[in-house]
């Protein structure tokens, strides 16, 4: 199952992603991929705040700040062929996903190297595909971004060009994905279902999210 969750910040979303992990693991391998980088105090206080929430819920943490599909060579769990997201031959079972978060990923690939020089759609593509090989090596892939395009406020073309990036990936990423959930004062609010995804992927005429 793939799982997109948004929310504004400190909405909850993170909490909500991380208990949704733990329910579709059962039980089984659980990974939490970090792509906030340690840049600071700020960041050190919102990744040791994100390391306490998830205390106890057994996930195993891999730090990948870009190029995620590279998360893939850190676990043996992750390093296997495409394709493999049900249970391997062997009996071992492909681990459960949870990617935090979509923006810091973002902000990672734009602000590296030449990305600066990547138009918005290419720059949300290449991403996408790159999510797209992790999803192949997941029995299950929860994903967490932001809502960040409600303020009204015009910026510097770089932000802006951020800005554009992000909402092109959710675009993507909430039509590939089974779920869309946003969460709003920490209540969850299901934007789409795995049956209405489902419903949509037999043809059907309407489908109403």
């Amino acid at each position: 199952m793939r799982c997109l969750v948004t929310g504004g910040s400190a909405s909850g979303k993170s909490e909500y992603a991380e208990n949704l992990a733990v329910e579709l693991s059962r039980g089984g391998p659980l990974y939490y991929i970090a792509t906030m980088e340690p840049y600071g105090e700020e960041a050190d206080r919102r990744i040791s705040r994100h390391r306490r929430l998830r205390e106890a819920k057994g996930f195993q943490t891999i730090e990948c700040y870009r190029d995620i599909h590279q998360a893939l060579a850190f676990t043996p769990d992750l390093a296997r062929s495409a394709g493999s997201a049900a249970d391997a031959e062997d009996g071992s079972v492909a681990p459960t996903v949870l990617l935090e978060c979509l923006s810091n990923l973002l902000a990672n690939e734009m602000y590296a190297g030449s990305a600066l020089r990547e138009e918005p759609e290419a720059l949300a593509q290449r991403i996408f595909r790159q999510i797209q090989e992790l999803d192949q090596r997941c029995s299950h892939l929860v994903i967490v971004t932001n809502e960040i395009f409600s303020d009204g406020h015009r910026y510097p073309p770089e932000t802006e060009a951020y800005i554009q990036s992000l909402g092109l990936l959710n675009t993507m990423l909430g039509a590939w994905t089974d779920q869309v959930c946003e969460v709003v004062c920490s209540i969850p609010v299901l934007l789409k279902t795995a049956a209405a995804a489902a419903a949509c992927g037999k043809g059907e005429e309407r489908c109403q999210f």
